[in-house]
């Protein structure tokens, strides 16, 4: 099976899982959904204490060897067994996911562009560029409803780990990226990911011909 990954990345709060659900959803069975987040590295070898220490938001928080290893084994259409992730723990649950082979993935995360030899493995890259402002809102509206965080604690945690990590290790991505899209135009931008789609797996149809 010839699979193509769809790489969509972007800071906290932009709007990049919003983005890769609806691309999802618009092509239907044919896609499959990955995010990065599964993907953050088992600390339950570290006292809870300690586990709460460490930056969430540095890219160095992700097992990149895992990642890269199922990336390769997805992009040869073969069926792996992806982790879980316990975000209240921090540590990789028990239960792993099986991987149903797809034609196209659509994959989010927040440094996806940032290493070279995964880059490579994308058909399409996209990076959705977000005002701070606007960020901030939702990162203080999602952590209050879903994780009842105190927006004292938000706005502490976003001016001490989460913009300074983006200005350093997310913002760069945008000139990596094949597509850039903003909030104005993030919702147009599903039909022009949908015709790539439509060209990237007509093409493949045409060199098997």
């Amino acid at each position: 099976m010839a699979v193509h990954l769809i790489a969509i990345t972007g800071g906290s709060g932009s709007g990049k899982t919003w983005l890769a659900r609806k691309l999802k959803r618009r092509l239907g069975r044919r896609a499959g959904l990955l995010s990065l987040d599964d993907f953050y590295r088992d600390l339950s070898a570290l006292p809870p204490r300690e586990r709460d220490r460490v930056n969430f938001d540095h890219p160095e928080a992700i097992d990149w060897d895992l990642f890269r290893d199922c990336l390769r084994k997805i992009r040869r259409g073969e069926a792996v067994r992806l982790p879980g992730y316990d975000f209240a723990t921090h540590t990789r649950t028990a239960r792993t996911r099986r991987w149903v082979p797809r034609p196209v993935v659509v994959i989010d995360g927040l440094w996806l562009l940032r290493h070279p030899g995964i880059r490579r493995l994308y058909a399409h890259t996209v990076f959705v560029d977000c005002p701070e402002e606007l960020r901030l809102a939702r990162r203080v509206a999602r952590d209050q409803t879903e994780r009842g965080r105190s927006r004292a604690s938000v706005l502490r945690q976003w001016r001490s780990h989460v913009q300074p990590m983006h200005e350093a290790h997310v913002a760069q991505q945008a000139g990596l990226a094949k597509m850039v899209v903003t909030p104005e135009t993030v919702t147009g931008s599903l039909a022009v990911l949908d015709r790539r789609v439509e060209q990237l797996t007509r093409n493949q149809k045409q060199k098997r011909q």
